[in-house]
C-alpha cells in the first residue's frame, strides 16, 4: 500500500487515538447492552470492528464549542 493513500475506515484503537479516547472507552460503548451506546456508527467485517472516518468528522463537527 502506498503511504500517500489516505484510509477511509480505521479500526478501534485508530479510532481512539484519532478521537482522543481510550480504546477500552469505544469497545465499552458498541456493545449491545451499553449504557451510554457510542455515537457513531461501527461497521462489522467479521470479528473487526471499523469505523468511516467521514462518520466521525461529522460527530466532531457536531459537538458544541465553547464560547
Amino acid at each position: 500500500m502506498k503511504a500517500n493513500i489516505r484510509p477511509r475506515m480505521l479500526d478501534i484503537n485508530d479510532t481512539a487515538e484519532y478521537l482522543g479516547l481510550s480504546p477500552k472507552t469505544i469497545r465499552n460503548r458498541i456493545g449491545p447492552m451499553a449504557e451510554n451506546p457510542f455515537p457513531v456508527k461501527p461497521y462489522r467485517q467479521g470479528r473487526k470492528v471499523t469505523f468511516k472516518i467521514e462518520d466521525l468528522d461529522a460527530y466532531i463537527d457536531s459537538l458544541p464549542t465553547t464560547p
